[in-house]
């Protein structure tokens, strides 16, 4: 259908269009393959478009220079004419015909960089736009979220009433404003995922989904275990370990507590002979903020966790900025629960 209307237009409007067009859509797909690191198919699309717009430019060309070619006079056009003798015939009264007029080539193509001027602002005024139609902060939009669609959701999540999906936990995690709270405002998430998985060592009884958001400098996670234990007995069993860095304070009202652990760190030998398989070791240090479901800690509970390979951690108080402003927007509804 677009395709028709664009026929039914005049030469000089369609084909500087076309030209325009390709032009702005290849531009924006090439800098987004070599700026944003998007691949190499979009940087063949970019140039495709580039490609059928320099011909067009060529047809443009061609015919701009045939409407200036006259063509030469033949011999019977220079040939003297010889007058024919005049008969006297009726005379009949004059009719009036409309004056055909020329398409003004001027006129139309200031009707077409117009037209492309408008094309062009509004795609750059959509690119300037932020997702959410809030007011733009500089953040870059973060990437999507990916799921396991196919997969069926283990039976814990149907046999725990209000139990969240990983896709809930991903939708409220990756927002635009995380690498500002972390303090890396200038950073763009490259990883987001959400996963329906359950505890480890309950049979898979115990819904726990996470989710996953990941930058260049740091990693966070966010996962949610309904279980029976509470965050005042997560407390006292962190003081049989080493407690020494555990916190107790309160986020939105709920028990909360801060720790820190090591991450785990598992290496493969595929075969390259530049690595060596081996037990699993002991990775980054990572910072957690466990926050209880409820005010009055009935059991369950929240796991907010930062970690970057360097080794460095955000100050704890970014974590409880993160939690104040993720935990709110967790609500059902990235997946049926029937």
């Amino acid at each position: 259908m677009l395709g028709f209307l664009v026929r039914l237009l005049p030469f000089w409007i369609r084909e500087p269009l076309i030209i325009l067009v390709g032009t702005v859509f290849g531009v924006r797909i090439l800098f987004m393959a070599l700026v944003d690191g998007e691949g190499w198919v979009p940087a063949v699309i970019g140039a495709v478009f580039l490609l059928g717009a320099a011909l067009r430019v060529r047809v443009v060309v061609h015919a701009l220079r045939a409407r200036r070619r006259r063509p030469p006079a033949t011999e019977a056009e220079l040939a003297p004419v010889t007058p024919a003798p005049v008969t006297p015939a009726p005379v009949t009264p004059a009719v009036r015909r409309p004056v055909e007029r020329k398409p003004n080539a001027f006129a139309q193509a200031s009707f077409a960089i117009g037209l492309f001027a408008v094309i062009g602002g509004a795609l750059w005024i959509e690119g300037k736009l932020p997702e959410d139609g809030t007011a733009a902060t500089g953040a870059s939009r973060p990437a999507a979220c990916r799921l396991d669609e196919d997969e069926e959701l283990p039976s814990a999540y149907r046999s725990t009433p209000g139990a969240v999906t990983g896709a809930d936990l991903c939708r409220a995690l990756n927002r635009t404003e995380l690498p500002e709270l972390l303090g890396t405002p200038a950073e763009r998430s490259v990883y987001a995922s959400g996963t329906d998985s359950t505890a480890p060592l309950t049979d898979r009884k115990v819904a726990q989904p996470e989710a996953r958001v990941e930058f260049e400098t740091y990693t966070v996670e966010l996962s949610a275990t309904y279980n029976k234990l509470t965050v005042a007995q997560y407390a006292k069993l962190t003081t049989y370990g080493d407690g020494r860095d555990a916190r107790k304070l309160t986020v939105l009202g709920r028990p909360a507590l801060l720790t820190s652990d090591h991450m785990m760190k598992i290496q493969f030998d595929l075969g390259s002979g530049e690595g060596a398989s081996g037990p699993v070791g002991q990775g980054p240090l990572a910072r957690t903020l466990t926050v209880a479901f409820d005010g009055k800690d009935r059991g369950g509970s929240y796991d907010l966790t930062v970690w970057s390979e360097s080794g460095l951690l955000p100050h704890d108080s970014a974590l409880v900025d993160i939690a104040e402003a993720v935990l709110p927007r967790i609500t059902r509804g990235a997946r049926d629960q029937d």
